[in-house]
């Protein structure tokens, strides 16, 4: 069954909830260690999210103005906040990362109907309708609660997200089929994360 804009921001809301639960349970020693993707420390990583909601953020306005309003003002820009969130104390990192998913959550709440279908311009130059906000959302912070590399995975994750997150990914990456297997590991490997599936090619990073 194809996503709903409900279901995204279900899921938004969901995994809000299980990366703040994460977060909360960080001190500074734990923040500044390696999290699970490559060459990012706990910090960088969360310095992503909470720059990925700001972002969000903008799109929101877009729909709701009808003024454009990119993402970001830059990728050079982009990259220059998650290395200086990097540095934020754990408390001030964690502060970032829970109110900027708090101001989304109230921006996306206050759309209208008609603000819903406005287009917007996503980092990646597509066009689509603002009703894909929640998604893109939904998509990144519930990756990258299991990324944080506390012990959360996949499977901790509602299956009807893996579930898109699985048909997403395929279209995507252009896959005509996907492997067998359970759920969980299917999309892990699908978006690159280490998985149990045996017999399959790599797939390389997603997201």
């Amino acid at each position: 069954m194809p996503r709903t804009h409900t279901d995204a921001l279900t899921w938004v809301e969901h995994c809000t909830q299980l990366l703040a639960a994460q977060v909360a349970a960080l001190d500074e020693q734990a923040m500044t260690d390696p999290s699970a993707l490559p060459g990012w420390t706990r910090k960088h990583l969360l310095a992503h999210v909470a720059a990925n909601a700001d972002a969000l953020g903008n799109l929101v306005h877009w729909a709701r103005t009808g003024e454009p309003t990119p993402m970001y003002s830059s990728m050079d820009q982009r990259n220059a906040d998650i290395e200086s969130g990097a540095t934020l104390p754990a408390t001030r990192l964690a502060a970032w990362v829970n109110g900027s998913a708090r101001s989304l959550a109230v921006a996306m709440d206050a759309l209208t109907t008609d603000q819903w279908r406005a287009e917007v311009v996503t980092a990646q130059g597509r066009t689509v309708p603002a009703t894909e906000i929640p998604w893109l959302r939904a998509r990144e912070v519930c990756v990258h609660a299991v990324d944080l590399g506390t012990g959360l995975t996949f499977a901790d994750l509602p299956d009807g997200f893996l579930s898109a997150l699985v048909v997403d990914i395929q279209a995507k990456r252009g896959l005509v089929a996907v492997p067998d297997g359970p759920l969980p590991d299917v999309a892990a490997y699908l978006a690159g994360r280490p998985h149990s599936l045996t017999g399959v090619p790599d797939l390389g990073p997603w997201l």
